[in-house]
């Protein structure tokens, strides 16, 4: 599952972008990959990261994985329902599963992120 409407990072982040803010999750790909997600670190509000840049960890059943912003820019939201519900992420990878918020500091945030074509062949390599 691949929706057509997302930007997508090499490292199996996805981008929802609404105006000039940038939602961001993992892909079902990832999820799947990762197994029952257990624990959610997340970024704070008003954090500034860079594109490519560890800003959080997932912890499943079956290890840790760091989480990589596909943007550079400011937090502007983080999704606080995962702290007592990281499952979601298996069950609405791309709804209620969402990680943080952020506003894009580039001129073309997704310029460098791939379309759904071409992340569902980087996926199924």
């Amino acid at each position: 599952m691949i929706p057509e409407d997302l930007y997508y990072s090499e490292e199996h982040e996805w981008v929802r972008m609404d105006d000039d803010i940038a939602t961001v999750g993992i892909t079902d790909f990832a999820q799947d990959q990762l197994g029952d997600i257990v624990y959610v670190e997340l970024p704070a509000v008003g954090d500034r990261v860079e594109a490519g840049a560890t800003i959080g960890e997932l912890e499943s059943t079956k290890s840790v994985s760091d989480i990589f912003s596909p943007l550079s820019g400011e937090i502007v939201a983080r999704n606080d329902a995962l702290d007592s519900g990281p499952e979601v992420i298996n069950s609405d990878p791309y709804g209620e599963g969402w990680l943080i918020k952020l506003r894009p500091s580039e001129d073309d945030p997704t310029g460098a992120l791939l379309e759904a074509e071409a992340y569902a062949a980087l996926a199924s390599d």
